[in-house]
């Protein structure tokens, strides 16, 4: 979690490849927020509303700057809606021509890019921002909030960014979500590195936003190069189980065969594939020798590692268990391999690492998976205030936050 968060300039909006034009004309948006926002249009009403954003969990934010491109971008209207509507429907259409004609017919996918790119601009001439006559204030990505506590007030115009609601809170959740489950597991982990795995098992379309709030949330690493884009860093990883079956089976044949296409990365071997990960480990380690920066265990709860079954009777000795990377860390010390870490995964939790952790386990790296995208952190946004006089549904009331920080565009670092 960032710790310093008042220091830090907020993520450009440019960073979250938005599709602004769909933002603005309400496409990704439940309908009725757009229909309120046409609905005010149509009679001439600008209400000055205050907007209060919120959640009911202790969390470690995310989002927040995500939700300010959102704004940025987003908020306005067109100055001639029924000419914007009808080439909204054009670029909607087009958007599925090009899908189509990219496989099938060259030309017409070029010929698709441009007419896009000419409606694309008419819109933006047709765009009138209203960003500028909202205040927004806001606490930062990485602030640890309580349940209840506003993170987030918009003051302005309602008709500008009703649209807006579906899809800032949206981004909040699941910010919110991955950077607070990451928080939890780094924070069990006790400063040993914890790499974000989870990319498998989700959809590759959340992996740019997913991998920054893994980052806020603590994490070390990740495992694509979409998940480091929004912060600056690289996948990394293993040698995957896929080709030491390609290599025959050999563990040491696919390692070796990964050092030399990729010499320059940490060197991790995955040693599971034969259920034997002492023995695996060790012949890695005789393979490639201080090349080798460490070994990864992934043995699965359905099975016992070869090594376990004459010490079974008086633990659990199924999946990565701790008896089973205690032997591992004495094997390689007494051969000669202190210098080799070792990794683990598959099902860790915040829990089970806490376990580890207290029994003294000697892992070095934690690589977590689907714990760390599972859960729930629902933000809720209220009017609380109607031309400057409270007004909201009951239950609900204006909550000042001290922590708040005025948003400006100084905040925005190109």
């Amino acid at each position: 979690m960032n710790t310093n968060s008042r220091s830090r300039s907020r993520l450009p909006s440019y960073v979250f490849d938005l599709p602004v034009q769909e933002l603005r004309r309400g496409y990704r948006s439940d309908v009725y927020f757009w229909r309120a926002k046409v609905a005010l249009e149509k009679k001439g009403l600008h209400p000055a509303v205050t907007m209060q954003v919120f959640q009911k969990k202790d969390a470690v934010l995310c989002g927040i700057d995500e939700a300010l491109a959102i704004l940025r971008l987003a908020a306005g209207r067109y100055r001639n809606a029924e000419k914007a509507f009808g080439l909204f429907d054009q670029l909607i259409e087009l958007k599925q021509r090009i899908r189509r004609s990219f496989l099938e017919d060259s030309q017409q996918y070029v010929d698709c890019i441009q007419r896009r790119t000419e409606i694309t601009r008419q819109l933006d001439d047709l765009w009138e921002s209203g960003y500028d006559s909202l205040s927004v204030e806001a606490l930062h990505d990485g602030d640890q909030v309580t349940p209840w506590e506003s993170v987030m007030h918009i003051r302005g115009d309602y008709s500008l960014f009703a649209h807006l609601e579906t899809l800032y809170l949206g981004a909040l959740a699941r910010r919110t979500r991955i950077a607070t489950n990451v928080s939890r597991v780094v924070h069990a982990a006790a400063g040993k590195p914890v790499l974000y795995f989870p990319a498998r098992f989700d959809h590759w379309a959340v992996q740019g936003g997913d991998g920054y709030a893994a980052h806020i949330g603590g994490a070390s690493g990740v495992s694509t190069d979409a998940q480091g884009e929004w912060w600056g860093v690289s996948g990394a990883g293993t040698v995957p189980h896929a080709l030491i079956a390609a290599m025959k089976g050999s563990t040491v044949d696919a390692t070796r065969l990964f050092y030399e296409a990729y010499p320059d990365v940490n060197l991790i071997a995955l040693v599971d594939f034969e259920n034997d990960v002492v023995k695996t480990s060790l012949e890695c380690a005789r393979a490639m020798g201080e090349r080798l920066w460490g070994v990864r265990v992934d043995t699965s709860e359905t099975m016992v590692d070869r090594s376990m079954i004459p010490e079974m009777g008086m633990f659990r000795p199924n999946g990565v268990s701790p008896r089973l990377i205690e032997k591992l860390r004495t094997e390689l010390d007494k051969n000669g391999f202190q210098h080799v870490k070792v990794v683990v995964s598959g099902g860790f939790t915040a829990e089970r690492i806490r376990a580890f952790e207290q029994q003294g386990v000697p892992a070095d790296v934690y690589g977590v998976g689907t714990a760390l995208i599972q859960g729930q952190w629902d933000f809720t946004a209220d009017v609380v205030e109607t031309e400057g006089i409270p007004c909201a549904k009951t239950g609900r009331r204006f909550q000042a936050n001290p922590r708040f920080c005025r948003v400006t565009d100084e905040d925005f670092r190109s």
